[in-house]
């Protein structure tokens, strides 16, 4: 992401994006908050993607450079905050749980922008509360480097439901299993097993946001059942897949 615009401020606004479309590389000086009130929204940096249906939201730092891509029609919640102070106290990405409660102060935020009615600046402190208060979630697709690494995710990114071991996807690419665990952990900060999940969520909620059935994404995304699917959806997000639409998201 070399070539990327630099915005001075970070916009408050709703708008919407058609499936597939994209906002270019670009970074701005103050910080903020994307939610997508619909669809799934992608956020990627040099460090990976963060993704995040409407049961969560993304803080993304000042100074940050990202882009952004939508997966279905998605109603993009832009939400900017001043760079000092940082509210969260966060330098990097961050994916953030949204309860029932900030997505409303985020929709009526976004909705109303750039007033300073004595009403409008208790909203965003009640907000900004609220975003301190958010759980962090860990989901991310951190992006590796090593040559070895890289060889081994692209193969799961071309088919996430690529069934194969490390041990087996290390013997096609010529590096051991020992090797490529010990990168995982070193390198993205996770196991095998768990950014393989990660990245099976990823493209299932990419269906979903297609309208894809939910069984046919258990089979796309590599889960041997449709419940095996159902039970790792429900306890990533809180609610099963085939809610999901119903839930905004």
């Amino acid at each position: 992401m070399s070539k990327s615009r630099h915005l001075p401020h970070a916009p408050t606004r709703t708008q919407v994006l058609a499936a597939g479309e994209r906002i270019d590389a670009h970074r701005h000086d103050e910080h903020q908050v994307v939610y997508a009130g619909s669809g799934v929204l992608a956020v990627t940096t040099d460090a990976g993607t963060w993704f995040a249906p409407g049961t969560r939201a993304i803080w993304v730092p000042a100074g940050c450079v990202h882009a952004h891509l939508a997966h279905g029609r998605t109603d993009l919640h832009l939400l900017g905050l001043p760079a000092a102070p940082n509210p969260l106290g966060l330098e990097e990405p961050a994916v953030l749980a949204v309860s029932p409660l900030l997505r409303e102060l985020i929709l009526a935020a976004t909705a109303a922008p750039g007033g300073s009615s004595p009403e409008q600046r208790r909203l965003r402190a009640v907000l900004v509360d609220q975003l301190r208060a958010a759980p962090r979630e860990p989901v991310q697709l951190p992006a590796p480097s090593d040559p070895r690494l890289v060889a081994v995710c692209e193969l799961l990114q071309a088919d996430c439901a690529d069934p194969r071991t490390l041990a087996q996807l290390g013997a096609a690419t010529g590096a051991s299993e020992r090797t490529l665990s010990r990168l995982f952990a070193a390198e993205l900060g996770m196991s095998f097993t768990a950014w393989r999940t990660q990245l099976r969520l990823y493209h299932a909620l990419r269906l979903l946001a297609e309208d894809v059935p939910v069984t046919t994404v258990a089979h796309r995304c590599g889960w041997s059942s449709a419940s095996a699917f159902i039970d790792v959806f429900r306890r990533e997000y809180g609610h099963t897949p085939g809610t999901h639409h119903r839930r905004g998201g």
